[in-house]
């Protein structure tokens, strides 16, 4: 698994729904914790859909 760095991170964040990013702010405990929530499963499901980075080790054949 590779490391993301801190430009993926924020773009990611950056496209997390707009709603999550307010309501990290939220004067109501209930919200922050669910906007926490919403934000994690953005990122994650972003990780999820990363391509993989091909090991330059490995030979490329053409299809």
């Amino acid at each position: 698994m590779n490391q993301p760095d801190s430009l993926w991170l924020a773009q990611n964040l950056l496209h997390a729904p707009g709603w999550a990013r307010v309501a990290l702010t939220a004067p109501k405990e209930r919200l922050r914790e669910n906007a926490a929530l919403e934000l994690a499963q953005s990122i994650l499901a972003a990780w999820d859909k990363q391509q993989p980075i091909p090991d330059a080790r490995q030979m490329t054949f053409a299809l």
